[in-house]
């Protein structure tokens, strides 16, 4: 959305805003989503968070006026939504991933920004520490790197015969290089050869699949970043396609038919961002609010999937894991 046009509908909205909600004091939220507003990812996020909110009392269209605005077509366009979004001022802004929140501290040193979904906010500089952040932003964190040491263990149990791993992953990102040094630190003792491949470029990222895949033997780790998530269509028609074994980062990529996934609930940080956005509405600051960690970690496999892949998922993985998909 173009600068002007964001700036009139804005505008236009105040305008048309109920007596009734101005009478009262009405605070502002804004929402930074890199992910498409159809999405249904986002919409599950976004209802988890807006009933979170509800719970709490506060309600769009009465004692809240809520400024969206979805961004996914890479880092120039959210560093574009994110200064629009703070051009209108909104009290407090809701985030996800480290690239949105780097968007948005650039922009701005004083709105609270409440974050999610970002794998090392201290490493990446966008608080001093986990306990005690010390700027306007706060929020969850999605998982230590050490997690993604998990992934090629998963895969070698549902897929023993893997050998050739390529790890779809966005080095741009702050969690990109931490992943892959993660998995790396495991895949030699499981008898995996690793091949990056950069999620960006999706011409790229097709070509090196398919190079890939004249091999044997092989099989995908899709690691956490936007872009992956916002090309999870084509990342799991390529894996089927190929007919490679292949692990996500998160739990939509298996509801859209994708293997298995081992990873964080990103429904229920949400869920949980809706306290923290209440208690910086009522004064506290995001500076003092502690960064979070995950509290649920959640197992999903795909049996329809590995039919077709002609894989047996051992019955002590099904036993672990939090939902099948039959």
């Amino acid at each position: 959305m173009r600068r002007r046009d964001f700036i009139e509908v804005m505008a236009g909205a105040a305008a048309a805003w109920p007596l009734a909600a101005r009478a009262q004091q009405v605070r502002t939220l804004g929402v930074l989503m890199n992910l498409a507003a159809d999405d249904p990812e986002a919409k599950a996020r976004m209802g988890a968070f807006l009933h979170g909110l509800q719970e709490l009392g506060w309600n769009d269209g009465r004692n809240l006026r809520i400024i969206y605005q979805w961004s996914r077509t890479g880092a120039d366009s959210i560093r574009k939504s994110a200064e629009e979004l703070v051009a209108v001022a909104p009290d407090i802004i809701l985030t996800q991933t480290s690239v949105a929140t780097a968007a948005l501290l650039e922009a701005t040193h004083t709105i609270p920004i409440v974050f999610t979904i970002v794998a090392d906010p201290v490493g990446a500089g966008y608080v001093n520490s986990l306990a005690h952040p010390g700027g306007n932003a706060t929020g969850f964190s999605n998982y230590e790197y050490s997690l993604a040491g998990k992934w090629p263990e998963l895969l070698k149990q549902v897929a023993p015969g893997v050998t050739q791993v390529a790890v779809l992953r966005d080095p741009a990102v702050a969690a990109g290089p931490g992943q892959f040094a993660a998995i790396q630190s495991v895949a030699g003792t499981l008898g995996m050869e690793l091949r990056p491949v950069n999620v960006r470029d999706t011409g790229e990222m097709e070509r090196a699949i398919a190079t890939f895949a004249t091999g044997s033997n092989g099989g995908l780790i899709v690691t956490g970043s936007p872009q992956a998530a916002v090309n999870r269509a084509l990342i799991i028609g390529l894996a089927a396609r190929y007919r490679l074994p292949a692990i996500y980062n998160v739990r939509f990529f298996v509801n859209d038919g994708g293997l298995i996934s081992y990873g964080p609930d990103n429904v229920d940080e949400f869920r949980r961002a809706a306290a923290y956005v209440d208690r910086i509405f009522k004064g506290e600051k995001a500076a003092d609010l502690p960064v979070q960690a995950p509290t649920k970690y959640e197992l999903a496999i795909n049996l329809k999937t590995a039919k077709t892949l002609g894989l047996n998922v051992p019955s002590s993985l099904l036993a672990s894991a939090d939902a099948v998909i039959e």
